[in-house]
């Protein structure tokens, strides 16, 4: 096992690496970058200042001299070559990618270009919120589909299983972000009721309230978004928890059992669940960590939820590449890793499983 892990984390250099080279390879192509997204914004507020409208960018892809930037026409190169030093694009395009991996190396990851932040900071006062709503959906889905597939394939053909199955496939093929426009509309004070808060994760004034009310607040703002994102995961989980009870109750040490005269209780929870949680277990991780580091991204959007989602999506339009790529860097790794560990947690649910002998 020991070699196993070992070719493994060495396997996750060149895939870091690779990973970063195409999206720093993508972003040298993508027009609007950080000194044009300055530009504009410095340009139409001096524009509106003078006339107060804002000023239309009429200066095409060759304006300010051959600057090569949008909207830079009457501004001088020396600016702009400032402007270029500032946010580091003064250097060749390679130079830039080297220093980049190296200073990710030791986890430096620069300031943000648009806030008087540095991205690690950013990172970390965003987490909460991500973190947030990932445990919480993590604990509503396992906690109900567990139970759910397990009854579903005891009852298996049943009336039980068929209508619930139509239930669960109804709400998995609907998006979890419809779902949420659906819950503002109908209980968000969109067309029918306002029973519960549009956005933000706690109300205004929450650090004057007691405890109780705290924790009251805290769920009231909550259970929508929460809702939404369970969705997807509650439906997979389920069938998953469903599958896997009926491959195992079909195997012959379960016949066996029966025949010993054991329970049908004790067979289930005592024989079939160790085995037919494996799979879930094995996933558990990663589906926990991808639910607050990738699931949020449009349900903070919509439910105004300043997390890590709503932060990468805002640093992508604004061209915060700072921002951007030490997340991508981030969550590239903490993904690695989480597969490394799902595939240990495989052997300490099933001691039979040996990756020592598998080809990776």
């Amino acid at each position: 096992m020991g070699a196993y892990i070992i070719r493994r984390l060495l396997l996750m250099i060149p895939t870091v690496f690779g990973i970063m080279a195409i999206s720093f390879a993508v972003v040298q192509f993508a027009p609007g970058g950080p000194v044009e997204q300055a530009i504009a914004k410095m340009t139409n507020q001096a524009n509106t200042s003078v006339t107060g409208q804002p000023m239309s960018d009429n200066a095409g892809p060759g304006g300010g001299g051959g600057s090569g930037y949008r909207g830079s026409a009457g501004l001088s190169k020396e600016y702009l070559a400032a402007l270029n030093k500032q946010f580091g694009f003064d250097k060749p395009p390679l130079e830039r990618f080297g220093m980049m991996l190296w200073n990710y190396l030791r986890f430096d990851f620069g300031q943000s270009y648009f806030r008087d932040i540095s991205v690690i900071d950013l990172i970390k006062e965003k987490m909460p919120v991500s973190i947030t709503l990932g445990v919480w959906m993590t604990l509503l889905s396992y906690g109900i589909s567990i139970p759910l597939g397990i009854a579903k394939a005891v009852r298996d053909g049943s009336r039980f299983d068929v209508w619930t199955s139509s239930v669960i496939i109804i709400g998995y093929a609907v998006p979890g972000f419809l779902v949420a426009i659906l819950f503002i509309v109908l209980f968000a004070g969109g067309s029918f009721w306002s029973i519960f808060p549009l956005k933000g994760l706690v109300s205004d004034g929450w650090q004057n309230l007691d405890w109780p009310h705290r924790i009251l607040d805290y769920f009231w703002h909550i259970t929508l978004p929460i809702i939404a994102m369970a969705l997807g995961a509650f439906a997979t989980n389920t069938f998953l928890t469903k599958n896997s009870f009926l491959d195992e109750i079909r195997k012959q040490y379960v016949v066996t059992a029966r025949a010993k005269g054991l329970s049908e209780g004790r067979i289930l929870y005592g024989h079939v669940f160790r085995n037919a949680m494996l799979i879930l277990i094995a996933t558990f991780p990663g589906a926990f960590i991808g639910a607050f580091f990738t699931g949020s991204l449009l349900i903070e959007n919509i439910f105004s939820l300043d997390g890590l989602g709503l932060l990468g999506f805002d640093s992508v339009v604004k061209r915060d590449y700072p921002v951007v790529f030490a997340t991508l860097y981030i969550f590239s790794l903490v993904g690695l890793v989480i597969g490394l560990i799902s595939d240990l947690t495989y052997t300490w649910v099933d001691p039979r499983i040996d990756f020592e002998s598998r080809e990776i």
